[in-house]
């Protein structure tokens, strides 16, 4: 009775009332999709004023991308100080490709260009390791409403065209910060294939695609390239992963 009491007493705060609610979630979530994994709701990041001006810029805080957006921030900071310009390849709305543009601007002393790759027709037609989750065209979006969404980012180069045909156009450039998101084998073969040599030393590498059930072929692409470097891609809880260049990565061990 008096646990009772305590609990009806909790409900009065605010804090009391959103623990009751995801304790409500929990159990009808487990219910109904018992192989879920939830996680803890208490992340600092959620409230962090700047980046959730960023999601609300693309309709995203309530989107399922909002925990990669948060690693990509985060990961740029490792590049702050690494020389080179930065680059994404799948753009869609801009919102990655602004980011990053952000995050990493240049300065005097070391000058940055940000290099936008996609077809602005959607997805290439996937081959047979890319698994039945995408067709040809799905994501596309107008290159105008990106060059519209990327309008306040210095020095965005727009490089239209299928992968990796434009990348001729950064042929003689260095990268510090490279965001891969194309969602298939060849796409993702053909990226890691151009920057990975082109790479600053202490440059990310970020694919969104890594891990991702959907994208099996984006997967299979990294690990194919990355089988005799010396890097691995690291996966993230999330989805997605990123390597370090010129930090060697072991391989995984068992834990049983």
């Amino acid at each position: 009775m008096r646990r009772t009491w305590q609990r009806l007493q909790a409900l009065r705060t605010p804090a009391g009332r959103a623990e009751f609610r995801f304790a409500l979630l929990w159990r009808v979530g487990r219910w109904l999709y018992p192989e879920y994994r939830f996680e803890w709701p208490h992340l600092d990041w959620w409230n962090d004023d700047n980046f959730n001006r960023y999601l609300d810029r693309f309709g995203e805080r309530d989107g399922f991308n909002t925990g990669r957006r948060w690693v990509v921030y985060e990961l740029t900071r490792l590049a702050a100080q690494v020389p080179g310009d930065t680059a994404e390849c799948g753009v869609f709305k801009g919102a990655g490709s602004y980011l990053i543009g952000k995050a990493l601007l240049g300065t005097k002393d070391q000058p940055r260009r940000h290099f936008v790759f996609d077809s602005f027709e959607g997805l290439s037609a996937p081959s047979a390791v890319d698994g039945s989750a995408w067709r040809q065209a799905d994501l596309t979006f107008d290159i105008e409403g990106v060059r519209q969404a990327l309008a306040s980012v210095p020095d965005v180069r727009l490089c239209r065209g299928w992968i990796p045909a434009p990348f001729a156009e950064a042929e003689g450039s260095r990268f510090a910060f490279v965001h891969i998101d194309v969602d298939l084998h060849d796409p993702t073969y053909d990226s890691m294939t151009f920057f990975y040599p082109r790479m600053s030393a202490g440059g990310i590498i970020v694919c969104d695609d890594y891990g991702f059930t959907t994208c099996p072929g984006a997967t299979q692409a990294v690990d194919e390239y990355l089988a005799d470097k010396p890097e691995r891609m690291i996966a993230l809880p999330a989805g997605g992963g990123f390597l370090i260049k010129g930090c060697a990565t072991g391989e995984a061990r068992p834990l049983a």
